[in-house]
């Protein structure tokens, strides 16, 4: 039986268009009277930029930066919080200038960009700007050196292959850089853009180790966790999970990690056919 469903949002459950499906909020509406299942959000975007998604969905838990904090929807508890230290963040920043690429982070309340809003920042801010604080900054290192931020997770942004940025990154064994591309089918239409980039958060903080951490919370086993995503970032909680979904027209990665692709699209559904495959409500 699964006791815990844990759901990205972007491409699962929310369209390009910030949209949601009468038939997935039918079925999250079913998931909220659950006596049984604990519904969980297990998103890269921080809990500041998705307070009023929150309302909307009322999940029981929330899984958010990528597994940076995990939350308790209902009391306010904060089960988990990890941040990027200054230090690596300001390391990350001089690896990024070297390569003249485009930063911004996370913090609790703002995302702060050095120089103008592009990629990333600019999609959040057409999508976010009403629930987060934006700021621009000349010198993101002096701005961290100044202000002491609590630093949730940090991006870099760019039209080029990021994946020997990655390694460079990822060389001190204290970060992850999740390598995302947006590209051909994955353009970012919101922007109407190609580009990748790199998610950059703590060591061993990713959805899944969240994941098990709100388990063990939870006193519940892997084998009573469901997991459903459509992105780079989905893959080791789908892999690992009891069940692991991936919706329809995901990644092709991805669906080569899930036990199950649903015929549906985000567009069409797609998380109310999982649900109902594999939970009675």
């Amino acid at each position: 039986m699964i006791k815990l469903l844990a759901s990205d949002l972007d491409g699962t459950i929310i369209d390009n268009q910030n949209q949601v499906t009468n038939d997935d909020l039918n079925v999250i509406h079913k998931l909220q009277t659950s006596t049984t299942v604990n519904f969980a959000i297990c998103t890269g975007k921080t809990y500041a930029m998705t307070k009023d998604l929150c309302h909307k969905l009322n999940p029981t838990y929330g899984i958010f930066g990528n597994g940076t904090q995990i939350i308790n929807l209902k009391t306010g508890e904060e089960i988990g919080r990890n941040v990027v230290p200054n230090n690596k963040a300001i390391d990350c920043l001089k690896i990024a200038k070297n390569y003249h690429l485009h930063v911004h982070i996370y913090t609790d309340s703002q995302i702060i960009t050095q120089g103008s809003l592009q990629y990333m920042a600019y999609r959040n801010y057409i999508l976010y700007k009403n629930q987060v604080q934006f700021e621009t900054v000349d010198s993101l290192e002096n701005y961290i050196q100044e202000q002491n931020p609590n630093i949730l997770k940090l991006v870099i942004s760019g039209e080029t292959d990021l994946k020997e940025i990655k390694t460079e990154i990822e060389k001190e064994e204290e970060l992850t850089a999740i390598q995302i591309k947006k590209y051909g089918q994955y353009m970012d239409k919101i922007i109407g853009q190609e580009y990748e980039y790199l998610d950059i958060v703590p060591r061993h903080v990713t959805k899944y180790d969240a994941i098990k951490e709100l388990s063990k919370y939870l006193k519940i086993s892997n084998e009573e966790v469901m997991a459903v995503g459509d992105n780079i970032n989905d893959i080791e909680m789908i892999k690992h999970a009891g069940v692991g979904v991936a919706i329809g027209g995901s990644y092709k990665v991805v669906e080569k990690a899930a036990s199950y692709v649903t015929k549906n699209t985000v567009k069409t559904g797609g998380f109310a056919e999982a649900v109902y495959k594999f939970i009675e409500l």
